[in-house]
């Protein structure tokens, strides 16, 4: 697929990305909400399996060969670190005679157990969805190039959400709000500094947009902003964590 260098390019990425997964879930028994959140899971771990990869060049590209690099040295650059087990490559290049749920499963945990802010965070339901539509996904998933621009696969992740939202009827204003009243907001507030208080921060729409708002205006939102935010759905969020995970 090739790289979507404009708007329109990224957007044609999004339909296509959702118009297959969509097609999977119609032919299945699966509930929205027991299929979204398994996806959404999917699209994250792409997400940081493309983060990671750059560090892990980046890191080899300076190393002296004097000490070994490690979980902390990703981590230090704000990237999930991630265990040979749970690379997407990895999971990609399973037989598709193996139990890729319980692969995924364990590749999720994996990552839980070396990083700590995500502890109970992802999905590990993945047994419920049947091996072969497991593999398509992981295609699909594998579809997003590693070198898209940009913010674009937070981007992605967005539509996603929006996507599962429209499925699941008013339920999904529980955690979505369109990224064009966020951005809206965020550019009304002018959040260049301090700290950001959101209390009903969903999936942390406003949190990802406001520090792609400071970065846009060449800042670290690392060094410039704090976040505090407040949700009474518990899977909500867990679905916020894995959006700021990769933002």
């Amino acid at each position: 697929m090739p790289e979507p260098k404009t708007a329109n390019g990224l957007a044609e990425l999004e339909k296509r990305l959702w118009a297959a997964a969509d097609q999977l879930w119609a032919n299945s028994p699966l509930r929205p909400s027991e299929y979204s959140t398994p996806v959404l899971g999917l699209i994250f771990l792409r997400f940081a399996d493309n983060a990671f990869t750059r560090v892990e060049a980046e890191l080899k590209g300076k190393s002296t060969g004097r000490r070994t690099i490690g979980k902390t040295d990703y981590q230090a650059r704000g990237v999930v670190f991630l265990p040979e087990g749970a690379r997407f490559s990895r999971l990609l290049q399973l037989p598709e005679s193996a139990d890729i749920g319980k692969k995924l499963n364990e590749a999720m945990k994996a990552i839980e157990q070396e990083n700590d802010d995500l502890k109970d965070v992802l999905p590990k339901s993945y047994q419920r969805i049947d091996n072969a539509t497991l593999v398509e996904l992981l295609k699909i998933m594998s579809s997003i190039p590693l070198n898209v621009p940009g913010d674009a696969f937070g981007k992605i992740y967005e539509y996603f959400l929006g996507a599962f939202a429209m499925k699941e009827g008013q339920k999904g204003g529980e955690f979505f709000t369109p990224p064009s009243m966020v951005d809206l907001i965020v550019e009304i507030i002018e959040p260049f500094h301090g700290r950001l208080f959101d209390p009903a921060s969903g999936s942390g729409g406003m949190f990802v947009s406001s520090a792609r708002y400071v970065a846009n205006h060449r800042r670290k939102p690392s060094e410039e902003i704090a976040i505090y935010g407040q949700e009474r759905v518990a899977e909500t969020i867990r679905l916020c964590k894995m959006n700021l995970a990769t933002a």
